[in-house]
């Protein structure tokens, strides 16, 4: 597993390739806009899966371990010089919710609660501000030697025995031992005719930004469907949709007024505000949230990590571990099967 190059460059691609690059390999990681600037930089950054107790259990494990798992990757980033963001802001839930299926998943997993009867509190529910946690990925793997390639879109690969020789990635022929794909929404492109059987496709996210005094939102909100995530300077950030549109991230003013309107119900200081930034991105949508880790049914030297859906951000420290002790034939913490390509 000596070069290793990744087809890919959000948050799943970037912690894969620290994960890679920290058990000796060497990292080539390829983008085909700039690194970090897709689904992963678009979301919220919530390290949590929203609400869990709608989610199946395959879902769960990736995205609790992978919280379990922020705090030692923040340490690493901060200890080279880097500023992911990373806050246990905790988060509330507000009603509607089902108070015994709360308590009763809560208990199951030892996840510390408190409910009454206008909200749900989650203290240890913590959050990083994407495009820092993105930069600082992006920096860390320079420092250690790992080589970026972005602007550089990688053509359908060609693996006509089972195996693939090279890729071409902005003209570019390049070579590895092993190759890896990240590259969430656009990943059944890349994939050409060796795609796999999963529905994966792209699912936009619209979101908003506002900016308001320091403190005068601390803690993250959630309320049907839709929440709010502060940040230490005061920006406030809103979200998210939902919708099947294929590869358009375009932008909407229905969109924009809906979300408007549910931030003012949730937050009344933001009624008189006007959103400062309204963007969206392509989550990499998959059924049941459930993403595909582990090695191609038929190409031998090609290993995919994607399909993480809204928690490719979430799941990422998780993912990358899983994967690459696959790669190098270790036991793994998870059950692997459930992931299986």
């Amino acid at each position: 597993m000596n070069d290793v190059i990744i087809i890919g460059a959000g948050a799943v691609g970037g912690l894969t390739a620290m994960e890679l690059a920290k058990r000796g390999a060497h990292v080539t990681l390829i983008d085909r806009h700039e690194a970090g600037r897709e689904a992963s930089w678009a979301g919220g950054g919530i390290l949590f899966p929203l609400l869990p107790w709608r989610y199946r259990e395959e879902v769960n494990r990736l995205a609790l371990a992978g919280m379990t798992a922020y705090p030692a990757v923040i340490d690493e980033l901060r200890a080279a010089g880097h500023e992911p963001e990373y806050i246990v802001s905790g988060m509330e839930v507000h009603p509607e919710f089902d108070t015994d299926v709360i308590r009763s998943w809560c208990e199951t997993h030892a996840f510390p609660v408190e409910i009454t009867a206008d909200k749900v509190w989650l203290p240890s529910v913590a959050q990083v501000r994407n495009p820092r946690i993105l930069g600082a990925i992006k920096q860390w793997l320079k420092d250690h030697g790992g080589r970026l390639l972005e602007h550089a879109e990688v053509a359908p690969i060609q693996a006509p025995q089972g195996r693939i020789s090279s890729i071409n990635a902005g003209g570019e022929s390049l070579q590895a031992d092993h190759y890896v794909l990240t590259a969430g929404a656009w990943s059944r492109d890349i994939l050409g005719t060796h795609a796999i059987n999963r529905d994966l496709k792209p699912m936009r996210g619209q979101m908003l930004l506002y900016k308001t005094d320091p403190g005068v939102l601390t803690r993250i909100q959630y309320k049907n469907d839709f929440y709010l995530v502060p940040r230490q300077d005061g920006h406030v950030l809103a979200g998210s949709t939902v919708e099947d549109v294929g590869f358009d991230k375009g932008t909407t003013e229905n969109a924009l007024q809906d979300l408007h309107r549910k931030a003012g119900d949730l937050l009344p200081a933001l009624r008189d505000l006007q959103p400062i930034q309204h963007w969206s991105g392509l989550r990499p949508g998959s059924p049941d949230n459930i993403p595909v880790i582990g090695r191609h049914p038929e190409v031998e030297n090609l290993w995919i990590n994607t399909g993480h859906f809204r928690y490719g951000v979430t799941m990422g420290p998780t993912s990358a571990k899983l994967l690459v002790d696959l790669m190098q034939g270790l036991s793994t913490e998870l059950d692997p099967e459930p992931y299986a390509v």
